[in-house]
């Protein structure tokens, strides 16, 4: 099915990773983007790193699909042992930086794209956003190009999921937290300690339990990542910070998981960001019924991608695996993209 799109996948792929596009520093890869459109006659517009797309004959009245993929990718890791901005494909592999996560779905999604874009007769409409920022959840990526676009109805975020479907997606609310205590000499009974009065709260980080459990997502995780206290070995701190990754399930919005926090701990507590909500689609929804129809693998997904910050019902697909993204010698399979383009392409058709 639609061979033609594949060595297009493969060449376009090639490009990106052998051009930096770390986090913030995407503009070369969307220049590269809109040049490839371009090309081949593709009306895009680009807002920041963001470049996207409608299809030739968009119709107002018919609902529309977007299909979402990020060009920025995380620094390389230090133990690689090949040049990470080299595109090299060996033993049916492309190996470089972005090339699974997610350069292998993003070149997937816009051949789909391609397939779609010239078409009379759609029942849908069609959107396509390459996004920028997607790995550190910047403010200038799908966020920035949101109100640029037509009404969406619901979308398909391409990340490496071995084309199984993600249906939910846990939030992310990283929490600084504050114990304060009173400063004292180490030597005599005087002061507070504002490490012991954070340890009480970090226990019961560890240990309580959201109630409400998700069917796809399990239970929320909280985790208590960095501390920070002290000065002197002799000093009895009156401060105590530390950091706590909360993973949040479509059982609860972030808003009532920071309420429930607040209610149990004594130290002051300030969430970075309310942005990246936990994301589920209704088992009756579209997208739902298509991955039944076709026997797709459905599950719950632990990491954040662009998702928490599309307002709309979503879904997670694609080629490649997660396993292998931010690993050194990055690599997806070449007959992974090919099964993408496909994967997708017959997945849409039975929407």
């Amino acid at each position: 099915m639609n061979e033609h799109l594949y060595p297009l996948a493969v060449e376009l792929l090639q490009q990106l990773i052998s051009v930096p596009s770390l986090s913030k520093e995407e503009n070369k890869t969307a220049s590269l983007i809109e040049d490839f459109f371009n090309h081949y006659n593709v009306e895009n517009l680009r807002k920041g790193n963001n470049v996207w797309s409608r299809n030739k004959f968009f119709d107002p009245s018919k609902p529309t699909i977007l299909l979402n993929s990020h060009h920025d990718t995380v620094k390389p890791n230090p133990a690689y042992t090949r040049d990470p901005f080299l595109p090299e494909i060996f033993d049916g592999k492309i190996f470089g930086l972005g090339s699974n996560d997610a350069g292998g779905p993003l070149v997937a999604l816009i051949m789909t794209y391609f397939y779609y874009y010239r078409e009379t007769d759609l029942k849908y409409n069609f959107v396509f956003v390459a996004s920028a920022e997607e790995e550190i959840s910047g403010m200038n990526g799908i966020e920035l190009v949101w109100p640029e676009l037509p009404h969406i109805d619901f979308a398909i975020v391409g990340e490496p999921t071995l084309m199984k479907m993600a249906v939910a997606e846990k939030g992310l609310m990283v929490l600084d937290c504050t114990a304060r205590g009173k400063a004292g000499h180490a030597a005599r009974e005087e002061g507070v300690n504002a490490i012991y009065s954070a340890l009480k709260d970090i226990e019961w980080f560890r240990t309580f339990q959201f109630p409400k459990i998700s069917p796809t997502l399990g239970n929320i995780k909280m985790s208590v990542t960095v501390i920070q206290a002290g000065q002197a070995h002799n000093q009895v701190p009156s401060e105590c910070k530390f950091t706590v990754d909360c993973r949040i399930t479509d059982q609860y919005s972030l808003e009532e998981v920071l309420d429930t926090i607040k209610k149990n701990v004594s130290c002051e507590v300030v969430p970075r960001s309310l942005r990246l909500k936990p994301k589920g689609v209704d088992q009756n929804h579209s997208l739902i019924m298509a991955a039944k129809k076709l026997g797709i693998e459905m599950y719950g997904s632990p990491t954040t991608s662009d998702q928490a910050l599309i307002p709309v019902p979503s879904i997670k697909l694609g080629p490649g695996d997660s396993a292998r993204s931010h690993s050194a010698d990055e690599f997806i399979y070449l007959e992974e993209i090919n099964h993408g383009i496909n994967g997708y392409i017959k997945f849409i058709d039975n929407l």
